[in-house]
């Protein structure tokens, strides 16, 4: 398949884009019958470096992570997290894969929701991510294409099919961001799901804001006894991998950010932290700021 690559701008509007992002427009998913543009954010070194191969991360919301004047909801700002990494010398391809408005729900959960009637469009979404984009970036850019390399990261629903595709397909993908997921879809069929699946080996990480959307329990406490549906489903998830096998630390990381909702700006905050912990495993991680780190004892 021939792709062109282009140099991502557009003059007509003041951008926010930081570093070398290119662009591809109309992909076609054979597994989704649709077409949407990719976007692929080259490290600072790519150009210097010739012979140099580097780690990929595959990002759901792709409208959301580089530009704020393609997002709509916020601007995670990745291409200035990963300038200010790369002096850390962590350094990786991100792939920016945009949703598809009204069909994001759908593509992003195996699970069909009874009550919503949305979802259960997410294995063909993962063998899009796995057997179309995958390789066309390890056709077009000097990739690490081994799976210990290969990374998915999302947030929200997004969160939900990137831990989802961790574990269906272990070929392919060996760690996995996994930001405020929305575990409580299909009445959390997730969190079965990830129990009764066999260990794969790789690294996790977890978050969740302790003001997401939920049912507070104790609303009139002080934010740090806040408790709500997300906060209670990612603790119990955290124990689930721990007790999987997911060594914390090393394999698993759980962050709670206090009074956080769910929203972009949260993400972004967190986001310099949780790729520390996916791309430099053997190296504590530092926290950003205002983030609270959390092992729990099983």
């Amino acid at each position: 398949m021939n792709t062109h690559w282009y140099t991502y701008t557009d003059y007509r509007v003041q951008h926010t884009v930081v570093g070398d992002l290119r662009a591809a427009d109309a992909v076609y998913s054979p597994q989704l019958h649709n077409r949407r543009r990719l976007f692929v954010h080259l490290p600072p070194s790519y150009a210097a470096e010739p012979e140099r191969r580097y780690p990929v991360i595959y990002m759901q919301d792709g409208q959301n992570l580089f530009d704020q004047t393609l997002s709509y909801a916020g601007e995670w700002q990745v291409d200035e997290t990963m300038l200010a990494l790369s002096g850390e010398g962590l350094e990786a391809i991100v792939v920016g894969i945009p949703n598809m408005g009204t069909r994001r729900v759908d593509e992003y959960s195996p699970f069909k929701d009874a009550r919503l009637r949305r979802g259960g469009r997410g294995d063909w979404y993962v063998a899009f991510m796995a057997n179309t984009v995958k390789p066309l970036i390890d056709a077009d850019f000097r990739t690490l294409p081994a799976r210990e390399h290969t990374g998915v990261l999302g947030s929200s629903m997004g969160g939900l099919i990137s831990l989802y595709a961790f574990f269906a397909r272990p070929d392919v993908f060996g760690f996995a961001g996994v930001m405020s997921p929305s575990l409580w879809f299909a009445q959390e069929a997730i969190t079965s799901y990830i129990q009764a699946a066999p260990y794969k080996p790789g690294r996790i990480y977890l978050d969740i804001g302790t003001h997401e959307a939920g049912e507070p329990r104790l609303a009139q406490r002080p934010p740090h006894k806040y408790t709500s549906r997300y906060l209670q489903s990612a603790r119990r998830l955290t124990e689930i991998l721990a007790a999987k096998g997911y060594l914390p630390g090393t394999q698993l990381r759980y962050d709670e950010e206090e009074e956080a909702a769910h929203n972009e700006a949260a993400w972004a905050r967190r986001l310099p932290g949780a790729l520390r912990f996916l791309l430099a495993p053997e190296r504590q991680p530092a926290l950003a700021s205002g983030t609270t780190e959390q092992w729990w004892e099983f």
